[in-house]
């Protein structure tokens, strides 16, 4: 399945700083549509949701073919760009890489900065080269959101080595930086000022407007969604196995 480049065009006008793309990231065809029937412009997945509803834990424990086959299933179902959570890549060269991503439907992908497997940051030139490449045989038919983990792999001075990232993989061709655990409004100012920015929405992060009156370019959701989905439905059989009603009183 392929899908025209003017989704990719799409998809990459979305992301304006200060009116960003708002991701409520889907994990299979349902939760897609859904997606899409709520008025979102565009669709992301998330590798830890798409992973756990095949039976497999994050961090590429999911046969890459598998992950690959669930996106484009996502793609099938809904009319709106998708961009695929794709974790670092699982180990394909880059040109594979896009070639099986690109083949799916998919017109976007986040990539990582940190090993998967290892959780060890990438280093920063090695990274570069990667994203370089991937740019290199994508064209512009790919949106890629350059993932920075430098605020949740305990790094020392998590916020410059995050601006330092961001600035170099903008550089080497990513469209825009995604400083995963970045919450303080101080420390999102200043990554805004490197280039467009990707935050994830938690309880510890702004509200909605006011990342964008930060001028954040793309805000998304990651597993949040799924894993509070999760939650309700264990709490649902809970009440079923105590013998109450999992609709309350």
């Amino acid at each position: 399945m392929t899908r025209p480049i003017d989704d990719a065009h799409t998809l990459r006008a979305l992301h304006r700083p200060g009116n960003p793309l708002v991701l409520a990231n889907a994990w299979d065809a349902a939760s897609a549509r859904a997606v899409q029937e709520a008025g979102f412009g565009a669709v992301a997945t998330t590798s830890a949701g798409v992973a756990l509803s095949l039976g497999y834990a994050d961090n590429e424990a999911t046969p890459v073919g598998e992950m690959l086959d669930a996106v484009a299933r996502i793609v099938g179902a809904v009319d709106i760009p998708v961009t695929a959570d794709i974790e670092r890549g699982y180990g394909l060269p880059p040109a594979q890489l896009v070639e099986r991503l690109v083949a799916t439907g998919a017109v976007g992908c986040n990539l990582e900065d940190s090993d998967p497997r290892t959780r060890e940051m990438v280093d920063v030139d090695r990274h570069a080269d990667f994203l370089a490449a991937v740019r290199a045989a994508a064209g512009a038919d790919l949106v890629v959101n350059a993932r920075v983990d430098a605020f949740i792999r305990g790094v020392d001075d998590p916020l410059a080595t995050a601006i330092e990232r961001s600035r170099r993989f903008l550089a080497a061709g990513a469209d825009c930086a995604y400083p995963l655990g970045a919450t303080a409004r101080d420390d999102i100012a200043a990554l805004v000022a490197v280039g467009p920015i990707n935050v994830l929405f938690t309880r510890d992060t702004p509200a909605l407007p006011e990342l964008a009156a930060l001028g954040v370019a793309r805000i998304s959701f990651g597993e949040g969604i799924h894993a509070a989905l999760a939650a309700t439905h264990a709490r649902m059989l809970a009440a079923i196995a105590a013998g109450g009603s999992p609709y309350g009183a």
